[in-house]
């Protein structure tokens, strides 16, 4: 999988925060994925308290990005929750994709959707997303999608593990109630390349800063 030995991870009740998932008219939760191969398939979510997946419009901002095409990456998304950036990754073609989370019924529901989809490049594991990055191989991951709890304190210790995880010229994926910037990624090693804001999210993608 991802190079790495163990791993773990994420988002609920320490969770995340603000948007909730939508009901279904038959009151499940459910996400769209929005491109890919399974583009426009609609995703069962286990109701969590103060999930808060990734909006349509932030999603296909982040994959106009990277591109639509994620043939052969390794991906890890640290903090899975819905599984809504993870399985967006998958459906663009990653090769393997590591989904970190700590609540139980969200790893259920993760589970679930992957054998729905029959998404076999995507592993599960419950657990820490932090701790998940430090056991990565250094370099070994092209794309870490983090999406952790609004109203945490891991930001810094998993920006510190995703800048040693991801590849010299991988990605690394933020989304954060503030917006970052240049000063405060340098500790990291990391850079600002687009920032996007859309309601409370600020989205980022970042990338190793060169030499």
């Amino acid at each position: 999988m991802v190079r790495s030995s163990t791993a773990a991870r994420r988002k609920a009740p320490g969770s995340s925060s603000a948007v909730p998932t939508k009901p279904s008219a038959g009151g499940r939760h459910q996400v769209r994925i929005v491109g890919g191969q399974w583009r426009r398939r609609l995703l069962p979510v286990a109701d969590q308290p103060g999930l808060r997946p990734t909006p349509d419009r932030v999603r296909e901002t982040l994959f106009n990005w990277l591109g639509q095409d994620l043939a052969g990456w390794r991906c890890v998304d640290a903090f899975a929750g819905s599984g809504a950036l993870g399985f967006e990754a998958a459906s663009r073609g990653a090769a393997e994709v590591l989904m970190v989370e700590r609540a139980p019924a969200l790893v259920a529901s993760l589970h679930d959707v992957r054998s729905l989809l029959g998404a076999t490049m995507v592993r599960v594991q419950r657990g820490d997303g932090v701790a998940a990055l430090k056991d990565a191989a250094p370099g070994s991951v092209d794309l870490v999608l983090l999406d952790p709890p609004f109203d945490s304190d891991v930001f810094a210790p998993a920006l510190h593990a995703a800048a040693r995880a991801v590849a010299a010229d991988g990605h690394v994926y933020l989304e954060a109630p503030r917006v970052w910037v240049d000063e405060d990624l340098a500790e990291f090693g990391l850079t600002v390349k687009r920032h996007l804001k859309a309601g409370a999210v600020h989205a980022h993608w970042l990338r190793r800063v060169e030499g």
